[in-house]
């Protein structure tokens, strides 16, 4: 969401002050429904969506009670039941005796289908989740969506900020209060964007939460295969994080979010946002990292984000440099926002030297193409792949590219690179 050049990277306070209402003047379908990427099923396959929040419909044949729970009941069968439940704290949120708000009649009821006893169930805290109905909608038995599975010789792994993907929701913890919605339409032209990618393993920023970044996946990715969503939260303030979307397995995750370093001044600091190692592990071929980042943005200024940004370079260098000492033939690709140009100093302290130096191929780029950050005068390659290497010895020829684009056309003011690997 910054302004880049090549001589100056600033953001005016003007832009600023104006980034919650862009897009004012042009009319923006709402975000997420309700309902969006969520299994719409009757109450016979609760069972099939264990762990996901449901909108499950039926008719509550009986109301139960216990000392300390109070039972919306689908079936006789209580081996073969579906149940709403609703505990004691609950009830004052009722204004009504459960007989005579829901027995004998048709409902909606959502939320995350849960299980005790091996029988599935929703536990209902409001009223707003049960909505009665005139008759029950006509759904056919439900089956999972079946996504793409990784069986190639070649992996494709890309970065792509797709700027601002906040929720409705405020979240007190953060000043994601000053950022808009991202609107629908922005989201479709993100997923869009993915699909064309059409990436093995995918590195992620400007995610608000990993919640909301399943949401993405379910609404509009859900045959797609990104079975591995990875996501911590991070240090940054407004709330944006780092994360990956992978159709590959991957293997226990590092967040160093918690790491504390020098800064120029001699205090400690932390990671504006995080670096996240993930280990990504194919099922033919040798396992190698994913190391996703997102530096220091201009936001305050450059006289002020540079000197912080090249202290998070540094730090991530030391981490691969250990890692080097420990295995000279570590295969580790590094990608994300790095909020600088190529020749910057931060870039260049990454990137390293010598035997150890880590490799990029967006030469395989036109020059005058190689753009990633898209608005604008301030239009500039700023996101990078960097390969280790011994997994440079495995990049594709060719495979280093870009899709152009903008906030009207790709859903954000970054372009996504990707870059394949094979695996032989």
């Amino acid at each position: 969401m910054y302004k880049f050049s090549s001589l100056v990277v600033t953001l005016s306070a003007t832009l600023c002050a104006a980034l919650p209402a862009l897009g004012a003047g042009v009319e923006l379908q709402p975000a997420l429904e309700p309902q969006d990427g969520r299994p719409r099923i009757n109450w016979e396959d609760a069972r099939a969506v264990v762990g996901k929040h449901a909108f499950v419909y039926g008719k509550i044949i009986k109301v139960g009670h216990s000392r300390s729970v109070h039972f919306l009941n689908f079936s006789p069968s209580r081996s073969a039941e579906f149940t709403a439940v609703i505990f004691n704290d609950s009830m004052k949120q009722f204004p009504e005796s459960l007989e005579s708000m829901y027995e004998n009649r048709f409902v909606e009821i959502n939320g995350v289908v849960s299980t005790y006893s091996g029988n599935p169930q929703i536990a209902v805290a409001h009223p707003s989740q049960v909505r009665v109905l005139d008759k029950l909608p006509d759904l056919p038995k439900y089956k999972p969506t079946t996504g793409k599975s990784f069986t190639g010789k070649k992996l494709k792994v890309s970065s792509f900020n797709i700027y601002n993907h906040f929720d409705a929701n405020d979240d007190p913890y953060h000043g994601d209060e000053t950022t808009r919605v991202k609107p629908r339409e922005e989201m479709e032209k993100v997923s869009a964007t993915i699909r064309k990618m059409d990436a093995d393993v995918l590195a992620l920023q400007e995610v608000e939460s990993r919640g909301y970044l399943q949401r993405l996946v379910d609404t509009f990715l859900p045959d797609m295969g990104y079975d591995y969503v990875v996501h911590f939260d991070g240090n940054d303030r407004r709330g944006i994080d780092v994360c990956v979307l992978s159709r590959v397995p991957v293997g226990p995750v590092t967040s160093h979010r918690h790491v504390s370093f020098a800064s120029p001044n001699g205090s400690q600091r932390r990671l504006n946002r995080d670096l996240l190692q993930v280990p990504i592990l194919p099922p033919t071929g040798a396992p190698f990292e994913l190391w996703v980042v997102h530096l220091k943005s201009n936001y305050d200024g450059r006289e002020y984000a540079e000197p912080l940004r090249f202290a998070e370079a540094q730090y991530i260098r030391q981490q691969l440099d250990n890692r080097f000492k420990a295995d000279a033939d570590a295969r580790i690709i590094v990608a994300g926002d790095f909020n600088d140009l190529w020749d910057s100093g931060s870039v260049e302290k990454i990137v390293g030297t010598g035997d150890s130096a880590m490799k990029c191929y967006f030469e395989e780029i036109p020059e005058d193409e190689r753009i990633t950050y898209n608005k604008g005068n301030y239009r500039s390659m700023i996101d990078f792949i960097l390969v280790s290497p011994a997994l440079a010895k495995k990049h594709v020829k060719g495979s280093y590219r870009l899709i152009d684009g903008s906030v009207d056309s790709i859903g954000s003011d970054h372009n996504p690179i990707m870059a394949e690997f094979r695996l032989d």
